[in-house]
């Protein structure tokens, strides 16, 4: 498999989703640095924290023209995983109205804890496929996976959801459109299942 450039806002630590990468076959390389984007044959945007301070520093460094140049011009293979699939919408609404990336139309809003369902929604829960993605080929669709948030990225076009979670209401676990896919959930804490969904990127 090719070089993953594993994109470091500097909110949170990537060892283990480049550990993951790394069991899964791949050299990943954690980066800050915008021409590290050019050399690499997938890009997974990963993060924890909030959307506007993710933003803040993507555009402080450069990042959002290179994703944006190597991800919608190149059609690079692209994994925003938790914060990182959030980001990759219309706006955000986590303490004040934030631009995204805008590849997806949509807003990323809080969490309804609707049913007695605990806000930040931390632990394993159920993903539901609405669509065929490569990202869950081969894969149970009775596996669950690990999530922890407080906000959940809601498309305007259905087509882009491959995934929902029944959970504060029900919320958009994974989304899929070209090159282009997200998750909600942690892969690289997901065990096996997780492991599967980035080999099956990996492989793209």
């Amino acid at each position: 498999m090719g070089r993953v450039a594993i994109v470091n806002t500097g909110l949170c630590n990537l060892d283990s989703i480049a550990r993951a990468i790394e069991e899964c076959g791949s050299s990943p390389t954690v980066t800050d640095e915008p021409s590290d984007l050019g050399q690499a044959s997938h890009i997974v945007l990963p993060g924890v924290g909030a959307f506007p301070e993710a933003m803040r520093r993507l555009r402080a460094r450069g990042l959002v023209d290179e994703m944006t140049e190597q991800v919608i011009g190149k059609q690079i293979p692209f994994l925003g995983v938790c914060l990182g699939m959030q980001l990759m919408g219309t706006v955000g609404m986590e303490s004040e109205e934030t631009q995204g990336l805008a590849w997806i139309d949509g807003s990323v809003t809080p969490l309804d804890p609707t049913g007695g369902d605990r806000v930040p929604h931390i632990g394993w829960n159920s993903v539901e496929l609405v669509r065929e993605t490569p990202l869950f080929r081969d894969i149970d669709p009775k596996r669950d996976f690990y999530f922890v948030h407080s906000y959940a990225l809601r498309p305007s076009l259905a087509e882009t959801v491959t995934a929902v979670t029944s959970y504060a209401g029900s919320f958009v676990s994974a989304i899929s459109t070209g090159n282009m896919h997200g998750v909600q959930f942690h892969p690289e804490k997901s065990q096996q299942a997780g492991f599967a969904v980035l080999r099956n990127f990996l492989a793209l």
